[in-house]
């Protein structure tokens, strides 16, 4: 680990430390409240959106090539339609934070219902455009055009989705079951990456690939575009949150711009917030969507076979952020922090050491691995509880969007840099991160211990 690095980390978390800003939260406190049977049909109904808005934002990946060829000019090399395709798949992660900010802005002012709804219908709906997009042989130069609009929908959508559906789902459930919730609600956005994969992967085996081409690979886009649009009237069956209608009734609501107070008044917390989501987004980049091309590129792994080890390595981190999540409930963020960040780095690290010595091991140390990604489900429980409810659609969205877009970006090609001088780079990269989450689980117990 580079010293700088160290260095730079236990700066900020000694600035961090010096506000007394989570464990005070009365969400912290242990309760012995238990989901009721509207609790469930909220968790139901808002995990099942955030499964098929993810399955909207993610398929756009697993067709990239063939966009890339239908929607550019003709002629032009493989790798610059491939780079171009790719490059459009990357816009919907730049305007993730403005789309995040607008939403949360309304989310705070209006209601988190209306935004909460909102994101999956620009999302269905920009994801139907795409499947019925005319390609360049019929529109030409408009083509590409109108699949980026179409996919700055897309990274606006879900920019106001994430964030909206845990803080949405968290003021829902009682205080003591905000962990569980958040975990089941992340479980489902993962399901979505598997269920965009699992698509994907049956359509290339089922079609040949002059059909996939000519018109396959627009069945996933509007199949996603449908089920999206019907998301929209099954979440109009839910109700605003109590929190929200509590803050409206005693008229609490932000008397300024939300984020102009999350930004002068809660630094901290965001601080904290985007370190914490530079670990959730170093474990699903790195883990998840970059190690199946790592292996069979630098390990020589076949693909079918990495492919089907992250398929079981998906399942394993859907249950392990469930299990985080009941975790968090239980023992609360900091005690999930200070066992499960080391528990993370050493799976990393068995993973691409063992699987470099010994193939065969791929199935279990990638599952294993997944499984604490996990992990990552006790990023939402922290921020949610490090805003106050008037700013709090606002802190998280803010806080959570602008570090993915950042750190998102900048974790492939880190990555990919430092490949070149240890083909361990990727379980280093983590084992950073998972410092830093040791770190930030330290300022957590600290803070409560002088909250008691």
């Amino acid at each position: 680990m580079p010293a700088s690095f160290c260095r730079a980390c236990l700066f900020v978390l000694c600035f961090v430390s010096r506000e007394r800003i989570f464990m005070t939260d009365p969400r912290f406190i242990s309760g012995s409240s238990g989901l009721t049977r509207l609790d469930y049909k909220t968790l139901w109904l808002a995990t099942l959106g955030g499964v098929l808005e993810f399955y909207d934002f993610i398929i756009f990946v697993f067709f990239a090539t063939t966009i890339g060829e239908l929607f550019f000019p003709p002629g032009a090399p493989d790798w610059v339609q491939q780079f171009q395709a790719f490059g459009v798949f990357a816009v919907g992660y730049f305007v993730r934070p403005l789309g995040g900010i607008i939403m949360a802005h309304a989310g705070d002012l209006r209601g988190r219902k209306r935004m909460f709804t909102f994101s999956i219908f620009l999302m269905g709906l920009s994801t139907f455009g795409i499947g019925l997009l005319p390609t360049y042989a019929t529109l030409g130069p408009l083509a590409p055009i109108c699949l980026l609009l179409l996919r700055i929908g897309q990274g606006a959508a879900v920019g106001g989705e994430v964030p909206g559906a845990w803080v949405f789902v968290s003021e829902h459930v009682p205080r003591s079951r905000v962990g569980i919730a958040c975990g089941l609600l992340t479980a489902g956005l993962t399901a979505g990456i598997l269920l965009g994969s699992l698509v994907a992967t049956g359509l290339n085996q089922w079609m040949p690939a002059e059909q996939l081409t000519n018109y396959g690979w627009r069945i996933a886009f509007v199949l996603g575009g449908a089920f999206g649009l019907i998301s929209v009237y099954l979440r109009r069956l839910l109700a605003e949150t109590p929190v929200f209608v509590e803050l409206k009734a005693r008229r609490a609501l932000a008397a300024e711009l939300p984020l102009k107070a999350v930004v002068r008044d809660y630094r901290p917390a965001i601080v904290v917030s985007a370190l914490l989501t530079w670990l959730l987004s170093a474990a699903i980049v790195v883990i998840i969507l970059m190690t199946p091309a790592l292996f069979e590129k630098a390990y020589h792994v076949p693909r079918l076979e990495s492919l089907q080890a992250n398929c079981l390595a998906t399942l394993a981190l859907t249950a392990g952020v469930i299990l985080v999540g009941w975790l968090t409930d239980r023992f609360g963020p900091a005690a999930v922090l200070l066992a499960g960040c080391p528990l993370f780095g050493i799976a990393a690290y068995l993973l691409y050491a063992g699987v470099r010595t010994n193939p065969a091991l791929l199935m279990p140390l990638y599952a294993l691995a997944g499984l604490t990604v996990g992990i990552v489900a006790v990023v939402p429980y922290v921020m949610i509880n490090a805003f106050p409810a008037w700013i709090r659609f606002t802190g998280v969205s803010f806080s959570y969007n602008i570090a993915y877009a950042v750190f998102g970006g900048i974790t492939p090609l880190i990555v990919s840099w430092l490949l070149h001088f240890d083909l361990l780079a990727p379980a280093h990269y983590i084992g950073a991160v998972c410092l830093l989450g040791f770190g930030i689980g330290i300022v957590l117990f600290s803070s409560s211990r002088r909250a008691d």
